[in-house]
């Protein structure tokens, strides 16, 4: 059996920064990854897909964003090309191809086994990602076989998806963006809205991202929010990375045609059932969404910054359908296609240590697991609330491989 003293499961911008620190301390490792460096960006997105973040917050240990379009947002390709430009400068020891099947805690450590062998070591670092599976309700077993269903992971552009109508299931940033693709190509397009999180694309002239990481409240840490397990489940933001730093929202939505609906609640006899309380729901978006503005704009006076940007700005609230549907008839060839954009969950299945609860998420503090030995990156809110962004996981992946190394420094290893 091949020994190393530590292994990385994962070869994204997580896994490759764990490497990149690991080889700073001369600690023994390798990156295990079942596709490529990448993986998930070249095989599980859309075509059109953007990173929600501006190019000039792209940057990961020792490798900035140079390129001539600072304020514009990197493609698949480019955000793919990026990552791999990453692993050669962190001259990571990854080995492609290679896929983790069993992890399983030993007296001295921890046994990996993959489809090329097995491994002993000290120490696991887990960088597999949050968003390894698509999370379908289980109603979509009623949904007619006649209407064909989709999660992001299937879809790649309107042509091919089916003449006729969509059903967008979800509204957060995937949901909004696939809702507007698909009424641009000519389809009609129903959107059911759950709980969101509504925010403007740009704000007092700067990308509302800026505000997030000037104000710090992007740098919050997991151990100062009042609730973190709500935190790490919160939908991602209605945003969209396009040259024109255009604001998509419901309002947006709306006005290109998309028809708004409740949360889709169950299937009956064939029928779609939406919830009603429509108003409830975007009022409680546009509240949080303007308690956020406030924070930025106090930061802005309380650190003579008023100066530098534009006024304070207050968008309208979000419009409510004057007759929302409550059923829309599945069978009746309106709707043929579902899209569901109802968010991802991790996969665990091969882990065998008991450190994943109940809703299938890992324990951990702060990416430190119970297990001794046992370290997690590139989680939401991991250690704050910029973690699952590129530009968070530098400090999450130095905190994380700190903590690594002292415990291979008391038990003796290196």
């Amino acid at each position: 059996m091949e020994r190393v003293t530590t292994v990385v499961v994962g070869a994204g911008h997580a896994g490759l920064a764990a490497s990149r620190f690991l080889g700073d301390r001369s600690i023994d490792h390798v990156v295990l990854e079942r596709g490529e460096v990448a993986n998930s960006w070249r095989t599980e997105r859309w075509d059109s897909l953007r990173l929600l973040t501006p190019n000039w917050q792209s940057r990961l240990p020792g490798l900035r964003y140079a390129g001539p379009a600072p304020d514009g947002y990197m493609t698949v390709a480019e955000v793919t090309a990026f990552i791999e430009r990453f692993a050669a400068l962190a001259r990571a020891p990854v080995r492609t191809g290679t896929t983790v099947t069993s992890v399983r805690r030993t007296d001295d450590g921890y046994r990996v086994t993959t489809t090329h062998g097995e491994l002993a070591c000290r120490a696991v670092v887990i960088a597999s990602g949050a968003c390894n599976q698509p999370s379908v309700p289980a109603l979509a077993g009623a949904v007619p076989a006649s209407v064909e269903q989709l999660t992001p992971f299937d879809y790649r552009d309107p042509a091919k998806l089916p003449d006729g109508g969509v059903l967008v299931v979800g509204a957060s940033a995937t949901g909004v963006q696939l809702a507007a693709e698909l009424q641009r190509s000519g389809r009609p397009v129903t959107l059911s809205v759950g709980e969101h999180v509504r925010l403007p694309r740009t704000y007092r002239g700067r990308d509302v991202l800026w505000w997030m990481d000037a104000s710090g409240v992007w740098d919050q840490r997991y151990d100062e929010v009042e609730d973190l397990t709500r935190a790490r489940r919160l939908p991602s933001p209605q945003l969209v990375g396009t040259p024109e730093r255009t604001t998509l929202d419901l309002n947006a939505l709306a006005s290109l045609g998309v028809e708004l609906t409740g949360r889709w609640a169950a299937v009956r006899d064939g029928r779609a059932l939406f919830s009603g309380g429509l108003r409830n729901v975007f009022s409680l978006a546009d509240l949080k969404m303007r308690r956020l503005l406030d924070t930025f704009d106090e930061w802005a006076r309380t650190n003579g910054r008023d100066a530098g940007v534009g006024p304070p700005e207050r968008f309208p609230p979000t419009g409510v359908p004057s007759s929302a549907r409550l059923q829309l008839d599945l069978g009746s060839g309106e709707i043929r296609a579902i899209v569901w954009a109802t968010g991802f969950r991790p996969d665990y299945s091969w882990l065998d240590v008991p450190m994943v609860d109940p809703k299938g998420q890992l324990r951990h503090e702060g990416g430190v697991a119970d297990s001794p030995g046992l370290y997690a990156l590139g989680l939401p809110v991991l250690r704050r609330r910029r973690s699952t962004f590129i530009s968070g996981i530098e400090d999450d992946a130095r905190a994380v491989i700190d903590h690594l190394a002292r415990y291979l420094a008391a038990r003796g290893s290196s």
